[in-house]
């Protein structure tokens, strides 16, 4: 059993949890994720590390409510305990001094993007963050994000904050003032897709981390399969992270919703519960 030793709401459906776990604390890098399980018939759901203090013994994720698990999850309060917490899993994230690196995230791909970000700045880098959102309300981490950025950009649909655009405005914007040598890019598939084309047009490599899919976790269930170049992949084994521009992102956005039936079935049966 895994307690939480704290608990923030960011949003109407997105939470950071603080879960005490000192061993994987103190094992895990920037890339990797965990698994964790509510209740000892509850669903296996794999999260990323958003952070971690060795000291204190504890773990960081964030969380956005989307289906039965994750209301779950985000049900229990400060005390309470999780059933499972099992990692670090998957490959930490590739880091290097590549000169200039553009992390473009957005929603709550930026917890995930937080501990790459830190890590690409020790290893030397220029680290220019675009952060982007529907509204300013689900803009996460701005904070935890800029002291470890050389700049930070905040990008969102309705203009309430920032600039009023895509990610891809802010990405752009930024290669056409600089030079841009590599670019970290974590999100929905759809706006990693058009990030990846955008940098692909500038010639950029571009890492992709793809972790939304993930189901198992260990590589036995096979719903995490990709085509990467003319290879299939198990993105919790093989990844999360891969070159962005060998990336099937259609085919894995069809991927994306193969269980959506069973989802909504689930997410009806857990609301059904608590009446």
């Amino acid at each position: 059993m895994y307690k939480i030793i704290k608990k923030v709401q960011f949003s109407e459906k997105v939470f950071r949890l603080d879960v005490e776990a000192p061993l994987i604390a103190k094992a895990r890098k920037a890339g990797h994720f965990v698994i964790i399980r509510v209740g000892e018939k509850g669903e296996r759901v794999p999260l990323t590390i958003a952070g971690s203090d060795p000291e204190k013994g504890t773990i960081t994720l964030v969380v956005q409510t989307v289906g039965a698990s994750t209301n779950k999850l985000c049900a229990l309060n400060e005390g309470d305990y999780i059933t499972d917490v099992v990692g670090p899993l998957g490959k930490a994230t590739h880091i290097e001094n590549f000169g200039t690196v553009v992390c473009a995230c957005g929603g709550v791909g930026t917890a995930p993007m937080l501990p790459i970000v830190e890590a690409l700045k020790k290893a030397g880098n220029k680290v220019i963050s675009v952060l982007a959102a529907r509204t300013k309300d689900l803009i996460i981490l701005e904070e935890e994000m800029r002291k470890f950025s050389d700049e930070v950009i905040i990008m969102t649909d309705d203009g309430s904050y920032g600039t009023q655009g895509l990610v891809t405005n802010g990405v752009e914007s930024i290669i056409n003032r600089e030079k841009v040598d590599m670019c970290v890019t974590i999100g929905p598939a759809i706006m990693m897709k058009f990030v990846s084309l955008l940098t692909k047009k500038y010639e950029i490599p571009t890492v992709a981390s793809l972790n939304t899919i993930m189901v198992d976790g260990t590589g036995m269930c096979g719903a995490c399969r990709v085509t990467v170049g003319d290879e299939t992949k198990f993105v919790c084994v093989d990844g999360p992270e891969f070159d962005a521009h060998q990336v099937n992102f259609d085919e894995m956005m069809m991927r994306l919703g193969a269980y959506r039936e069973q989802e909504q079935a689930s997410m009806a049966a857990y609301i059904n519960s608590l009446k």
